[in-house]
């Protein structure tokens, strides 16, 4: 081993990022090997550090390097769930149809293991024929079959049977991409209870034909829409509006089940994201339905759903702000989240009885509630701004509450440039979660503060600031600020 691979071992096992990069320019060997012989893309990515995996593939790494004991890097990074990694390493080469000695392949395996995000990333690359072309029959309905079995047996039970494990397992809610999903491991194996969501990435990659009403299903056997399965069948209901999916879900709003009412208001409210008015014309029928199912539910989750989705809308209901006022002071505080956004509407002039009752839910005794009608008061450039200011600050100050880190995100937007923000925004950097510490330097640099730099120093105490990021770069812009405003002399001699 040369100095120069042990170096880049060195730095690969440390997960310093920063020295990766330096140690991978030219004439540098990516697939550097350590003592044992084995490359340190598998290092990077038995460690999960996925940057550094894109770094050395990046470099020119071999994306079919294996372990000592002979497993591809790719199978690596499908147990690990590691889907951006699993992204990389099929563009760079690796062959997610691969037959291996188990008679498996690295798409069989993830099918298996449960995690949508890591499917997708084996389906499709740009350099993959659509898997529809790509993968024969035989293969498919094999994967579909894997997806079907483990959508229908509890995970953890299929994993005593194929472990032999009879300890407890251990379970953890972890995020799947931008979703969330249920990770169980027993015997020495783990898998995450995506399999609804698996199923119905397969079934719309290959052209399986699937009822809607089936996929409405899936949505509510976890009925949280931050949920793989979820968030799986709302996307492909979305994109099933010629085959009657929108009357299928909106009269869900009548259903006994409060997850089959709650699915459908987060359908509606998703919608607004990515149907167009060319694509989809009832946008103004759906502000109609959301503004009188909102007088009518009862259920405070649902509820709560409705008044996001109402919110949501490209335009406003006439009736928004009555119905604001209706749930200003509901008994449940999901629900008085969601009245500061019915309240006021961007362009529309905040009304007597709208800014008192923000007042008033700027004094509630949930945090959240206090932070939206602050926020909402400031946004509305209300002549009275130390108040809701206040409330903001105070958020920031509070280290135990939950909203500590959006009130700490808004102060650092903000223009107040009282002392008193300034005074915050410092203490943030003695914070021990480095985005606080980031929010804090944002803000100091937004405010031409001449501590910045050193702010930024501490943030670096806790982890490298990754890019892009507007808050990382904004030690850069305050930096090209003082130099153009600087005399001109001085510029030409620097």
């Amino acid at each position: 081993m040369t100095d120069g691979d042990a170096l880049l071992v060195a730095a690969v096992r440390a997960g310093n990022l920063r020295e990766v990069h330096a140690l991978l320019g030219p004439g540098k060997n990516p697939d550097a090997t350590d003592e044992d012989g084995l490359p340190v893309l598998c290092t990077a990515v038995a460690a999960g550090e996925e940057d550094i995996a894109d770094a050395l593939l990046g470099a020119g790494a071999d994306p079919h390097a294996v372990d000592t004991d002979g497993t591809p890097v790719l199978c690596r990074a499908v147990a690990a769930f590691a889907h951006r990694t699993v992204a990389a390493l099929v563009a760079a080469g690796a062959d997610p149809d691969r037959d291996l000695p188990d008679g498996t392949t690295p798409l069989l395996r993830a099918v298996e293991g449960g995690s949508p995000a890591t499917v997708t990333a084996l389906l499709w690359s740009r350099d993959l024929q659509d898997p529809q072309t790509r993968l024969a029959e035989p293969v498919r309905e094999r994967l579909l079959a894997a997806a079907r079995h483990w959508y229908g047996t509890d995970p953890e039970a299929e994993l005593r049977r194929r472990t032999g494990a009879t300890g407890p397992a251990r379970t953890s809610t972890v995020d799947d991409e931008s979703c969330e999903v249920e990770q169980i491991t027993l015997g020495g194996r783990t898998v995450r209870a995506g399999h609804g969501a698996v199923l119905t990435t397969l079934e719309s990659a290959f052209g399986v034909p699937v009822p809607s009403a089936e996929l409405v299903a899936r949505a509510v056997r976890y009925p949280d829409p931050r949920h793989v399965d979820w968030a799986a069948s709302r996307a492909e209901l979305g994109a099933r509006l010629g085959e009657g999916a929108r009357d299928l879900v909106t009269s869900l709003r009548q259903h006994p089940s409060a997850g089959h009412r709650r699915f459908a208001a987060d359908w509606l409210a998703s919608g607004q994201f990515f149907l167009t008015a060319g694509t989809y014309p009832h946008h103004e029928d759906d502000r109609d339905l959301l503004a009188a199912w909102a007088e009518t539910e009862r259920d405070p989750v649902v509820l709560a759903e409705v008044l996001r989705a109402l919110t949501e809308q490209a335009e406003e209901h006439p009736r928004l702000e009555s119905i604001g006022l209706r749930h200003a002071d509901h008994p449940d505080p999901r629900v008085r989240r969601k009245a500061p956004d019915c309240l006021w509407w961007p362009d529309r002039p905040l009304t007597a009885e709208a800014a008192r009752a923000l007042w008033a839910l700027a004094h509630d005794a949930d945090d959240e509630v206090r932070c939206e009608a602050a926020l909402t008061l400031l946004g509305h450039d209300h002549e009275d701004r130390e108040g809701p200011r206040a409330v903001v600050r105070a958020l920031v100050r509070d280290p135990h509450s939950p909203m500590r880190g959006p009130a700490a995100e808004a102060l650092a937007e903000s223009d107040d440039r009282t002392a008193d923000a300034t005074e915050l925004l410092l203490a943030l950097l003695d914070a021990d979660d480095r985005i606080l510490r980031l929010l804090g330097a944002y803000g100091l640099a937004r405010r031409d503060d001449p501590r910045t730099p050193q702010a930024y120093a501490r943030v670096e105490e806790l982890g490298p600031i990754h890019r892009p990021d507007h808050r990382a770069n904004a030690l850069g812009d305050l930096h090209r600020r003082n130099e153009l405003s600087a005399p001109a002399e001085r510029r030409g001699n620097g």
